[in-house]
């Protein structure tokens, strides 16, 4: 049976107490909550300094592109329970302290307990399009790790939701992840 990844936006404080945004997978185990960031990021570091995080759920797609590709200033809220920030514009948030940590050289396993969860406006779905951005987002995070003619297949279907079904907010997260991905190709095949 496939194990359940729900993609959200992790919200944790740098060291200056700034809010540090990134998408991530989150998966439950029994009453825990588990990330696993990849080495080296920031949301590793900033989880093994503050031992807290928001995890978000919005429905902007253009907030896991910025996050992905310098487009990082989308407004913040403190916290209730935690010493941390959660995005303004979330459909809901919950607030997560780490309790344990399973290291691994490549991706160290955080095991949290929900603190607090809030639902701010209801959910009515992704169109095609801004799950076609959310796979894109995906993608852009492993470059590094895919072949060429892998990505190349994926983009090629993604396009067609995009063509079908993307409004303004979707296009402008699309062509942010592309740009990415352009300037992957330009450094790898020059």
């Amino acid at each position: 049976m496939a194990e359940h990844i729900f993609e959200i936006l992790a919200v944790t404080r740098n060291s200056d107490g700034t809010a540090h945004i990134a998408p991530m997978g989150l998966r439950q185990r029994g009453e825990l909550w588990l990330l696993a960031p990849f080495r080296p990021s920031r949301t590793l570091d900033n989880l093994l300094r503050e031992r807290c995080v928001s995890v978000n759920a919005s429905d902007d797609v253009r907030i896991y592109a910025g996050s992905l590709s310098g487009h990082r200033d989308w407004p913040v809220a403190a916290c209730r329970q935690i010493d941390g920030f959660r995005l303004t514009e979330a459909l809901s948030h919950r607030e997560l302290v780490v309790e344990r940590v399973d290291d691994d050289r490549t991706r160290p396993a955080f095991f949290c307990r929900c603190v607090a969860e809030q639902n701010h406006r209801p959910f009515a779905g992704y169109n095609r399009a801004q799950a076609a951005v959310l796979e894109l987002a995906i993608l852009v995070s492993r470059l590094d790790r895919l072949p060429a003619d892998k990505l190349d297949a994926e983009l090629a279907y993604l396009q067609i939701a995009i063509d079908k079904t993307a409004g303004e907010r979707e296009r402008t997260a699309w062509d942010w992840l592309m740009q990415r991905v352009n300037d992957h190709r330009e450094r790898h095949c020059a």
